[in-house]
């Protein structure tokens, strides 16, 4: 299989039935690339990876990682390194960041550790491990890295993440914008998107009212599915989007337009 794999493509917080980042890694693979799945449970990533890699004929594994620590994402990128290495694939070419956890309580119930976690999974997680795959990318002279931020960061605050999400998410925005300017004409590429309300299993177990309220708040009078976020995320790794750095893309609907 290997010797028609072109790139491979890692994924932070994969595994999750109905999310994003399983749509996404599933769209890699559809497209030839080969699948890397780095997510807290790495039984779980190994098992979604070989059933994705089965399905589409295409190298894919996974492996643990804690993206909050860097022990773990030097541990797990040492992992990749030597499986990409064994199997004779292409070093890394693109990167998409969508570990990330959220914050439901009111500002004032936020107490620090709470308030630290979030910045350490969905902030720091996005550093560590942007900072442990750059490398190779550079020194190949191609990358793409796409950030999962949210339209929180926007609008401040909604449903699932309030003020620690929405400001973390928001740093999100200023990293991806500060590392294109500095990767410059490295052929690296970092982008951002802002997904709004979308049909993953966070969701499962809503009101048909519930549901209703939140379409009537999204101009485009619906939720966004997995795999229309993916398909942005998939484009933006390719050779047709050379030339967007430092952009944030609003996959949302219109939301952000509120």
């Amino acid at each position: 299989m290997s010797n028609t794999i072109q790139r491979t493509a890692v994924l932070t917080g994969a595994t999750s039935e109905r999310g994003i980042g399983l749509a996404t890694a599933r769209r890699y693979a559809r497209e030839g690339w080969a699948v890397v799945i780095l997510d807290l449970d790495g039984e779980k990533s190994a098992k979604v990876a070989a059933e994705i890699g089965n399905e589409f004929n295409v190298p894919a594994f996974g492996h643990a990682v804690d993206v909050a620590s860097e022990d773990s994402v030097t541990a797990a990128h040492g992992a990749v390194q030597a499986e990409v290495a064994a199997s004779n694939l292409p070093t890394v070419g693109a990167l998409v960041n969508i570990a990330g956890i959220t914050s439901p309580v009111s500002f004032l119930e936020t107490t620090l550790e709470l308030w630290n976690k979030i910045f350490a999974v969905n902030a720091t997680g996005t550093y560590l491990v942007t900072k442990a795959f750059l490398p190779e990318m550079i020194s190949s002279g191609w990358g793409r890295i796409v950030n999962m931020s949210s339209v929180s960061a926007q609008r401040g605050g909604g449903v699932f993440g309030k003020v620690p999400y929405s400001s973390a998410k928001a740093a999100i925005l200023g990293f991806t914008k500060a590392l294109a300017r500095e990767l410059g004409d490295s052929g690296v590429t970092i982008n951002a998107i802002t997904p709004g309300a979308v049909d993953t299993n966070i969701r499962v177990g809503s009101t048909d009212e519930q549901e209703a309220a939140l379409a009537r708040d999204i101009p485009v009078g619906r939720t966004a599915t997995t795999e229309e976020i993916a398909a942005v995320i998939t484009f933006l790794s390719s050779d047709d989007a050379a030339y967007l750095t430092g952009t944030t893309v609003d996959i949302n609907g219109g939301s952000h337009l509120h």
